[in-house]
């Protein structure tokens, strides 16, 4: 895998070019998750009650469609992103840049395969004639079964992309070209989604009241991008580490 990841050379790119690339797509990650999440399912959801969102599904289609649409999108720039990080943090530790790269890739396969979840609302919903065996009652608790699954989906990503976090700011902590608090931030914010995940599975009831507490801590991943956009990162450290790890800087 690494020499598949490796197809894209350090000397191809300038470092710093390569780091406001991953902060560019990075940011799109956080603007189109924040508007599937914020600007479409919380509109169209309504807790506990599947006609509801079923009629608010259908009422805004489009909207819903985009929210969709969005995801997808933004999963396709976490490759980038993934590939960039390794190529960018290898000269730090190889095995822990790798081993972000794999939980990174899991994280998005995981995501990928849970946005099914997100789209089937439109198929079950869709008014098809085989549906007719349904009634309206079955096919609106279908449906919302569907986003139950979507949100369990996303709950097991976050185990593998918490996972992420702690070997990105393993990475960052032991660079010398990276600001340091950016990675102690990102451990405690993948100690918040082990937490929240762990606490869905185990004890639903108490993961609703934890979840407000652990939402500051995505302030991590924010930090991160607008600093790789804004500064990239300390170049002429990035080629001393580079070389003194072996790598042609």
């Amino acid at each position: 895998m690494s020499s598949a990841i490796e197809t894209i050379r350090i000397s191809e790119l300038s470092p710093k070019f390569m780091a406001r690339i991953a902060g560019f797509l990075y940011l799109i990650v956080i603007v189109f998750g924040a508007f599937a999440e914020l600007g479409v399912r919380a509109k169209l959801v309504v807790p506990g009650d599947p006609a509801a969102t079923a009629q608010n599904i259908m009422a805004h289609q489009t909207l819903y469609r985009l929210g969709f649409t969005a995801e997808v999108f933004y999963l396709a720039c976490n490759v980038p992103i993934v590939v960039i990080f390794y190529n960018l943090f290898k000269v730090v530790n190889r095995n822990v840049a790798l081993l972000d790269a794999i939980f990174g890739l899991v994280s998005t396969a995981v995501e990928a395969v849970r946005l099914l979840a997100h789209y089937a609302p439109i198929a079950i919903l869709g008014g098809a004639s085989y549906l007719s065996a349904f009634t309206p009652a079955q096919l609106q608790a279908a449906s919302y079964l569907s986003l139950q699954l979507f949100e369990g989906g996303f709950a097991i990503c976050l185990v593998f992309f918490g996972f992420d976090c702690f070997a990105m700011a393993f990475l960052i902590i032991h660079s010398t070209f990276f600001p340091r608090i950016i990675g102690v931030a990102l451990a405690i914010e993948g100690v918040g989604y082990l937490v929240n995940s762990f606490t869905l599975f185990l004890a639903p009831a108490w993961q609703t009241r934890i979840f407000p507490f652990f939402t500051l801590t995505a302030l991590a991943e924010i930090a991160l991008a607008l600093w790789l956009l804004v500064m990239g990162i300390n170049e002429p450290r990035w080629r001393e580490q580079a070389c003194a790890a072996g790598y042609p800087a």
